[in-house]
């Protein structure tokens, strides 16, 4: 009897950790999965306050409030971030590795011609009292949607830093719990606010 109580206790012990392995393996899978959706998210997120920035600058430029030349300048940063977004679109799945569909440059593009174009001193004169009102509800919207797409690249970039740490264990490897799904990309584009310097 000893023999078989032995066995028993053995197979009792296996199957627990068999048990315990598949719940193991099924929480990271479904942890996995979560982080991916909110690298989805948040890449749906940075896409929206990148065309708000692209917008409210388009605004400002046609507002009248900048001279000619810094208009016409600010016009085609913006005309070209917004283009590059309705020619290139994020991809509808969502798990094909998070690609920035090659925005980064016309997204930097648009982040300096802002940063050159309002100056610290064209700052001030928009929001002096001299200036248009118009221009100055327009530099708020600015500076307001460049603050919002600086915190969404990072919100993105650190959802993007999540799902590579999880996806670099060796449990998450070995049983490809992320099965085919690609690896996310981080997003890396000049995001400095305006008046920041050339």
């Amino acid at each position: 009897m000893s023999v078989e109580n032995d066995l028993l206790v053995i197979a009792l012990v296996v199957l627990a950790l068999l048990i315990a392995l598949g719940w193991y393996l099924s929480y990271s899978a479904a942890r996995l999965d979560r982080l991916h959706a909110k690298v989805e998210g948040a890449m749906s997120v940075l896409d929206a306050q990148l065309v708000r920035r692209a917008e409210a600058s388009l605004e400002l430029a046609t507002s009248g409030a900048l001279d000619p030349a810094s208009s016409l300048f600010l016009a085609d940063a913006a005309s070209g971030a917004i283009r590059r977004r309705t020619e290139h679109p994020i991809g509808d799945d969502p798990l094909d590795g998070q690609h920035f569909a090659g925005r980064e440059g016309v997204e930097s593009d648009l982040s300096s011609a802002l940063a050159t174009v309002l100056s610290d001193d064209q700052q001030a004169v928009l929001r002096g009292n001299d200036g248009d009102p118009v221009g100055r509800e327009a530099l708020e919207r600015v500076e307001a949607s460049a603050l919002r797409v600086q915190l969404a690249r990072q919100f993105h970039n650190d959802a993007v830093a999540q799902v590579r740490r999880v996806r670099a264990k060796t449990v998450v490897r070995v049983f490809r719990l992320a099965g085919h799904a690609a690896l996310p990309d981080l997003v890396d584009f000049d995001d400095r606010l305006p008046g920041a310097g050339a």
